[in-house]
């Protein structure tokens, strides 16, 4: 390493954010923010940072991916027995952190999760690629194997078994959640440091935005 930690250092002049030019509902405000990402080519714009924490108030935090923006929140999918599935049902409360660094965006949001409908789940399961469709069979998410050679083997018995189905069933373990908010901050980098940051808080119903110190 030929420099040090500490002076990994960036100033950020692309953009700003103020009162004047963000929507009123922040859900509407992240998609104009995605879309821009999109447009700009910014590597995964899908992926965020969930964290969870447990009943023993243990935080873990993990990357998942973004596959859907509802109305009411946003929509992610996952094996309902895996680490972070039995934390949401423990404590269905979490927060998600999008990372944009080719636009100097972070958009972090805190809010209540609940799974989406059997209905949803499985036409989201449809949609994906059969070998993604084996995967979610295949694999015991969080659990411990002994090795890679079990989830290969339970891969080739899984596409043996479904060789002549055309379309798989959704596992019973698997699906999708959705966490509604009741806070979304918008981080845009501004040079010094002195950095963009408005929170959207929900109040009876109604958004309110206020502006952070950076």
């Amino acid at each position: 390493m030929t420099n040090k930690i500490s002076d990994i250092r960036s100033d950020y002049k692309k953009h700003k954010l103020d009162e004047k030019h963000v929507l009123n509902n922040p859900i509407k405000q992240f998609e104009k923010w995605f879309e821009e990402a999109l447009v700009s080519a910014v590597m995964e714009p899908t992926a965020m940072n969930l964290a969870t924490v447990s009943k023993s108030n243990t935080p873990a935090s993990r990357i998942v991916l973004l596959k859907d923006i509802a109305n009411d929140g946003f929509v992610f999918y996952t094996n309902y027995q895996s680490n972070k599935g039995k934390e949401l049902e423990e404590n269905p409360q979490a927060a998600l952190t999008f990372f944009w660094p080719e636009l100097e965006r972070q958009v972090r949001i805190q809010g209540v999760v609940e799974k989406v409908s059997k209905e949803k789940s499985e036409a989201y399961f449809k949609s994906r690629p059969r070998e993604s469709q084996i995967g979610a069979w295949a694999s015991p998410q969080s659990a411990v194997i002994a090795d890679r050679k079990i989830l290969e083997d339970r891969e080739k018995q899984l596409s043996d078994r479904f060789a002549k189905n055309e379309d798989l069933p959704k596992p019973e373990q698997w699906g999708g959640y959705l966490l509604k908010p009741l806070a979304m901050e918008f981080w845009q980098g501004r040079p010094s440091r002195l950095h963009d940051r408005l929170i959207y808080t929900l109040e009876t119903n109604n958004w309110k935005i206020s502006r952070l110190a950076p």
